[in-house]
Order: C-alpha cells, then structure tokens, then sequence
C-alpha cells in the first residue's frame, strides 16, 4: 500500500469548492466532486506528509515551486477554488497570531525586508510593469482601460483626492520609482519629495527627475520614514507602503505621519486591508514579503483617531486590484523567454504563484484596498463634496 497516496487522495477530497482532477506520481487520475473538471493538479512526486501538516501553505507552494506539483489550467482559479471552500483543512485557525511579535521590522530589518523584495532588478520589474513602473493597484475608469491608463488613472485619482495647491509640499513615503511625485510637480506644481528603502527605486527615480529637469521641484532620498526629521509637509502620501512596517509598529507609522504634516495638514494611505488581523501566511513571508502584515481597516481607523486624526474619506478598490494583478499575471506570462534569462524556472514558479495568489485574494474578497484620506486636525476648509475627486 502506498501510504502518501492514501495521504493525498483523503487530503484532496475536500480541498477545493469545484470539481477537479488529481493525477498522482504513479499516473493514476482520480476525480473529485461533481460536473466537468475546472481544472487538474498533477503530482509527480509526494510532498512529505509532516510538512503538510505543520504548515500547508508553505509545503504546496514550495512544491509548486520546486516541481513536485504542476496545475493543468488557471493557476488563480484554482487558488480561488480553495478559498472558496472554507470547509477544507487549510482554512482551521492556526497559531499564525504568534508571527506578530516575531515581526518587529526595525529600520534595520525594514530596509531588509524591502530589498529583498525590489532589488531584485529594474530589468525583471519592467518586464511585466507597465512604462511607468508603477507598482500598485490601478484604477479602472474603464474595463477597456489598458494597465498604463489605469495606473495615470490612479495617480490622478490619488493627487485629487488630496486637492493639492500650487506652492505646497508633498512627501511621498514609499515612492517606488517615482511616477507620483513627478506627476504630483508637473500637473499641480508643488514640491514633493519621495523616499524609499531600495536602491533601484532610488537610482531609478533619481534618473527620471534629471531627465524631466524637475531637480528644482523633486527629490528622492534613500532613506526610512522614522529617520527624516526637521521637515513637514503639506501633503503626506503612501501607496502600498503600510503593509511592510508591520503590527507592531503601525502606531508608529501614523505617530510619525503627524510629525511630518502641517497643521490641517492632509495625508492618503493607499494600502491591502483585511477585515481581521491577520499575519501573512508563511510561504508569503518567507518568499515574497518578509515582515509583512495585512492590517484590518478597524484597526487602521482606530490608530489614525488615536493620533488626532479625522478620517474624511475612505474607498475600496478591490476589484481594481483583482484586474491589475491580472494585467501584471498576463504581462509576466508573456515575457517568460526573457525572465527566463534573468531568472531561475523556481523563481518564475514562485512569481507566478505569487501573482496568481494574490489576483485569487482580492477576487475571493479575502483581502482589501483601500484609500483612506484623513485630516492632521480639524479641517474646516475642505471640499464639502467629492466633486473635487472626479472633475
């Protein structure tokens, strides 16, 4: 008797909400639920049993990762199909509230954990990014709007938001390669300066500043938010930045926000949101985003009213994430003889389940994004509408 195959014919039999098939390492073909297959996993050969049971989500995607696995079908529907079935085994409560504590992310370890990330090389990002490199949920006008229009859509949409006035300061933490800040001067003239914790985007957008004559109107600074001091600001913005400081420190981050802003000052977080706390799963952190923490938006609201601010607007854009991943998912796919000679087949393996793991979270609605918009203070001056957000 073959004892993983026992293991893995039981383990499969309710672990997906559609019908599927299952192909094992000896060839058999086993069908599981009702209707036409949605899609096929193939084993070719057993993941240790011992390793699916103590931490699943890192034993499947390191074995898809490193071909023990293969998927006949859409990688994101299969994701999805798991999510959905929140009977499995992969969905009882485990002990992941305990990775909080471990998740201190110190300026040391901040910087770390984001070089991991986004100096993996500007050649790789602009394979599948689109020509302004932006790397953050879009936002969709149109269903027909391509990824670059989404993403000029978006950062329209954010500077908007901020009603921003000729002559005032915007800092822009986390600035990623610069598109926000260069819009932000050339489109309502004001001074922005942008930092971030990775020498690509640094270098990046320091030679997209030169090359625009903008020097005079923005700057970069390689630098952490927690160490920029004797500076405020009219505006402060974060786009996708949140989710890299942690648990422990998001008082912090909004302690640090108060700081940096002009009374009446205004600031936008663009960030993943969940409705619970919860820490990133383990294959996550261990591959894709170290130290890093999906806050709930409760949470969010009640650390922002703790350090006096007055919460203004609040949007969800989550299916526009869905959509962008699934630009980013296309682009990626269609690029793959290039990557390939940038890149190991385990590293494309892993982009790919990233990619496609995240499109599946936003579409399942197991996680958020949202764009919070709050006042340093009481902000009697503001537009009475949102008209202001849409002209």
């Amino acid at each position: 008797m073959d004892i993983d195959k026992v293991f893995y014919r039981y383990v499969m039999k309710n672990l997906f909400a559609d019908p599927c098939e299952v192909r094992f390492w000896d060839g058999e073909v086993v069908k599981y639920g009702e209707g036409i297959p949605q899609f096929r996993i193939n084993f070719n050969k057993p993941i240790a049993k011992l390793e699916v049971f103590s931490d699943p989500y890192k034993a499947f995607g390191e074995g898809y990762m490193l071909k023990k696995i293969d998927i006949v079908g859409s990688v994101q529907k299969v994701i999805e199909s798991l999510y959905k079935n929140q009977s499995s085994f992969l969905h009882q409560k485990k002990g992941y509230k305990k990775l909080f504590k471990i998740f201190s992310n110190s300026i040391r370890e901040s910087k770390e954990n984001i070089q991991f990330h986004y100096d993996i090389g500007n050649d790789f990002y602009s394979l599948w990014l689109d020509e302004t490199m932006t790397y953050s949920c879009a936002y969709f006008k149109s269903p027909e709007d391509s990824l670059l229009q989404a993403q000029r859509n978006k950062v329209s949409h954010i500077l908007r938001k901020l009603n921003l006035q000729p002559g005032q300061t915007l800092l822009d933490i986390g600035c990623g390669w610069g598109e926000l800040i260069i819009a932000a001067a050339k489109d309502y003239q004001v001074k922005a300066l942008g930092i971030t914790l990775s020498s690509e985007q640094y270098y990046k957008t320091a030679e997209r500043i030169e090359n625009e004559g903008l020097q005079d109107m923005v700057e970069v600074k390689l630098i952490d938010y927690r160490e920029l001091e004797g500076r405020t600001f009219d505006r402060v913005v974060s786009v996708g930045m949140i989710e890299h400081v942690g648990k422990a420190h998001l008082n912090s981050y909004f302690s640090a926000v108060s700081a940096l802003l002009n009374e009446n000052g205004v600031s936008l977080l663009h960030c993943i949101t969940g409705y619970k706390e919860s820490a990133i799963n383990s294959w996550f952190n261990k591959y894709i985003f170290p130290g890093g923490y999906i806050p709930a938006v409760q949470e969010l609201v009640s650390l922002m009213a703790a350090n006096g601010f007055y919460l203004i607007d609040l949007e969800s854009l989550r299916e526009h994430y869905t959509r962008t991943l699934e630009h980013w998912s296309r682009n990626f796919e269609g690029s793959l003889t290039l990557a390939m000679k940038i890149k190991d087949e385990t590293f494309i393996r892993m982009w790919r389940l990233y990619l496609n793991s995240c499109a599946a979270s936003f579409h399942s609605g197991n996680i958020d994004l949202h764009q919070f918009l709050f006042t340093k203070g009481v902000n009697n001056t503001w537009p009475l509408t949102r008209i202001n957000m849409y002209s």
